[in-house]
């Protein structure tokens, strides 16, 4: 009996271990496989230098004749102005992560002064490559402190879209500025 269990054992690991080696092949890990061969390496190498039209870091000056402006541009992903406004407008509160190609930005908790039972942290999504009035969107989070533990507390519905209103106020400032910088 303890043999047949032991070599039900080792069929069981082997037939898992078998198993997961062929998970390999279906696995893909993005920014990494297309390192593993030199044409690719290539390709992505002229993504990066532009040589291939293909614009991520930097300006295209080039071809700005005719374009819808700086927002439409920018090497990020998103647009330009909403993305510089959102910063602005959140700057009050620290940053604790950036993501200018998929338009995140996320900050960290954030206690506002005089009130340290009470923080606040923000998530602000940039939603394309234009300037429009639903381009971006803001989730708050607020917790309380109650006895040693930080319990979540909804936050007024107003509150996010007045945020919104004030990133959409400065990405239209941002723009109006540049403008009138360009004439």
């Amino acid at each position: 009996m303890r043999r047949l269990r032991n070599v039900l054992s080792v069929g069981l690991v082997a037939t898992v271990l078998v198993g997961c080696s062929t998970l390999s092949e279906n696995m893909r890990v993005p920014g990494l496989d297309e390192y593993n061969d030199d044409s690719k390496r290539a390709r992505v190498r002229g993504r990066l230098t532009g040589e291939d039209g293909i614009l991520i870091v930097g300006n295209d000056r080039g071809s700005q004749r005719g374009s819808g402006g700086a927002g439409e541009q920018s090497g990020i992903g998103v647009n330009a102005y909403l993305w510089r406004a959102s910063l602005d407008t959140l700057s009050f509160m620290p940053l604790a992560s950036a993501d200018p190609f998929g338009g995140v930005l996320i900050t960290d908790w954030y206690s506002p002064p005089g009130t340290a039972g009470e923080r606040f942290r923000a998530t602000a999504y940039i939603l394309g490559r234009q300037l429009r009035s639903d381009g971006v969107r803001i989730a708050i989070f607020r917790q309380e402190l109650r006895g040693n533990a930080w319990v979540d507390v909804p936050v007024s519905a107003g509150t996010a879209s007045e945020l919104e209103d004030q990133v959409l106020s400065r990405a239209r400032e941002l723009r109006s500025q540049a403008t009138a910088a360009a004439r």
